[in-house]
This record gives structure tokens, sequence and C-alpha cells, in this order.
């Protein structure tokens, strides 16, 4: 064993089975909710909270994800991945995402905004589908029962991949929403505001 695979091992035995199961059974649960959320939103069951819900969507896996990154390295008990057969197809997802963004898809980001300060193009559709393809990989690990090799998987491809996506999805998603929002003339604004001002206080 390397010095660097002792010190991984040494690093997983920080937390016990249980307590890892407790971190997958969470970090499930946050996939199965956004990949149920974004069919949802790619199929247009929701168009008028498309936005909203993504939002959402993206957010609380983010916060999962970010549990998964702060927590010391996984190590799963096999050194090769098993086979849980094909990843699911989620180009009819991707397609609806692509459908539904049409015009604002598009959006420019710096590559690394520690080491470099390229600017590179960006699709919200990519992003969002980028992100589903590795948390339904790592469920399919889930679900066969290899806890730890989720684990892992959800952990490195957060640091590698989709952890990256979320944040660059989450600061599109953030941005059209405020555009959406606040982006109306000054006659809709004030009428808004009246209409608050004016409201009937809740429960009378």
């Amino acid at each position: 064993m390397t010095t660097s695979s002792r010190a991984h091992a040494e690093a997983a035995q920080d937390y016990d089975y249980e307590e890892l199961v407790s971190i997958g059974t969470e970090a499930a649960g946050q996939a199965r909710t956004f990949l149920v959320a974004l069919r949802e939103v790619a199929f247009g069951q929701a168009p008028q909270a498309a936005l909203p819900l993504t939002l959402l969507a993206v957010s609380q896996v983010q916060l999962a994800g970010a549990k998964l990154g702060a927590m010391v390295d996984v190590v799963p008990a096999e050194q090769f991945e098993p086979d849980d057969g094909p990843d699911p197809d989620l180009d009819a997802i991707r397609e609806g995402l692509q459908t539904l963004f049409s015009g604002v898809d598009d959006y420019s980001e710096v590559a690394d905004p520690v080491l470099a300060d390229e600017v590179v193009q960006g699709s919200l559709a990519n992003d969002l589908a980028s992100i589903a393809q590795d948390l339904a990989h790592g469920l399919r690990h889930w679900e066969a029962g290899s806890k730890t090799e989720a684990l892992w998987w959800w952990q490195f491809s957060y640091l590698s991949n989709w952890g990256e996506r979320c944040a660059a999805a989450l600061r599109v998603l953030l941005t059209l929403l405020a555009h959406v929002r606040l982006d109306v003339d000054d006659e809709t604004a004030m009428e808004a505001e009246l209409a608050a001002l004016h409201a009937e206080p809740q429960g009378n």
C-alpha cells in the first residue's frame, strides 16, 4: 500500500460504517429528489415554475455534495468499480431542458477562477444533465448494495465534475430568476407595491 493509499484508508476509518450509511442515505435521497424534479421540469410538467423549481433542486443537491466534499476521503473496499449495468439514458431529459431554456441556455464563465481567467462557454441544459448522470450513476451502486462505492463515486465526481456544474448552474439559474423578477417596468413595479400595501392581512 502506498503512502497516499494508507493515508486515505486511515482517514476513512474516522467514520464508522453506520455513519457512512447515514450520510449515504441522505445523499441517495437528495439524488432521487433531484432526478425526479429534473424530469418533471424537462418534460414540461411545471412550465410556470420551471426556474424556481430547478433552482431549488440544484441548491438542495449542492448542499448534499458540499457535505461529501467536506468529509474525509471515502475509500471503497475494492480497488475497482463494479459494473451495475448501463447508465440511464438522459438524452431525453437533456433535449427537454434545451427546449425549455432555448434562448438562454448558453452562458459564459471563468474556466478556473483560481489558476486562470480564461472565459469559456457553458450550457445550462448540459450542466443539469451532467449532474443527473453522476448522481444516477452513484445511485445505481447504492441501490445495488455497494454503499461505500456509491459514496466514493458521489464524493469523487462531486469534486471532479458535478459540484462545479452545480455551482455554474446555480449562478445561471439565480441570474435568470432575478431578471424575470426584477426586470420590470416602473408601472408594473408600482402596481405590485400598491397591491402589496393594500392586501388584506391573512386570517381576516
